[in-house]
């Protein structure tokens, strides 16, 4: 779980101990549909379920995860509703009623929040009531927390969508203007471009009309588009987008131009 989340859950873990007044509440994650790690844990314990794989179907956690709906056992060590596999480790952390509620995104479960006692009392609604409010507040967290990275993702791609564009259109002025002095600056500004990425990576010698033709592929455009605006023929075209290629270490146009924005030779 990502560091940010794991701050999400951990937060809903103090919650749910302070509404609902079990001495220890925790939570797990789920891996590949199979088990819950137990990893997150809010109040005093011994560690013993610290780390604990908790197989789906199994105890009171993979019940829950199952069968996709909250679940409340008055004695963990008695109740003939789970299987008793971690019984051992349950009794070792002095943890007998017990109450747990699947965290669901996606129609999934990705983890499931606990809350227990240190003794077999019955777990009312209302503590159940909690923590399931919990799992839903972590879930609309997890959604929220999606959105906002796969803006983020979007609004960067789009910055370097535009930023390609301006570097193609600066490299096409600076071979078409008369003005020497002029053209160097052009090409001293589409230098400022790439510099920060190409610090860090390996030398890759392109010419200056293989990245031409690369930068305009970034930006989608076809090879009949790439002659269009620099002046070529497509034959012309599809030669510098063979050699860069090679270069590159490339198999496909889209390999090439990510290769190259990582060797620094496109924005």
């Amino acid at each position: 779980m990502p560091e940010s989340l794991s701050g999400i859950v951990t937060d809903a873990l103090r919650r749910v101990r302070r509404s609902s007044g079990v001495p220890l509440a925790f939570a797990g994650v789920v891996n590949n549909s199979t088990s819950l790690r137990l990893q997150h844990f809010a109040g005093s314990h011994v560690g013993a379920l610290s780390g604990l794989s908790v197989d789906v179907g199994h105890g009171l956690g993979g019940k829950v995860v199952s069968l996709n709906r909250p679940m409340v056992v008055e004695d963990y060590l008695r109740t003939p509703h789970i299987t008793h596999r971690y019984n051992t480790l349950i009794e070792r952390e002095g943890l007998r009623a017990m109450m747990a509620a699947p965290i669901i995104v996606d129609r999934t479960p990705v983890a499931v929040i606990y809350g227990a006692l240190h003794t077999p009392d019955p777990i009312g609604g209302r503590m159940l009531d909690v923590l399931a409010a919990e799992a839903r507040a972590v879930e609309q967290e997890i959604v929220a927390s999606r959105a906002r990275l796969e803006h983020g993702a979007r609004n960067e791609d789009e910055m370097r969508d535009r930023m390609t564009a301006a570097y193609a259109r600066l490299r096409s002025l600076a071979d078409t203007v008369d003005d020497a002095r002029l053209s160097e600056q052009l090409a001293a500004i589409t230098d400022i471009l790439v510099a920060e990425a190409a610090a860090d990576s390996p030398a890759v010698e392109l010419t200056g009309r293989e990245q031409d033709v690369l930068s305009l592929a970034a930006l989608g455009h076809s090879n009949a588009r790439i002659a269009e605006v620099l002046g070529l023929t497509v034959h012309t075209v599809k030669s510098y987008m063979k050699d860069a290629m090679r270069k590159l270490g490339a198999s496909s146009r889209l390999e090439a131009v990510v290769v190259a924005r990582r060797s620094g030779l496109l924005p």
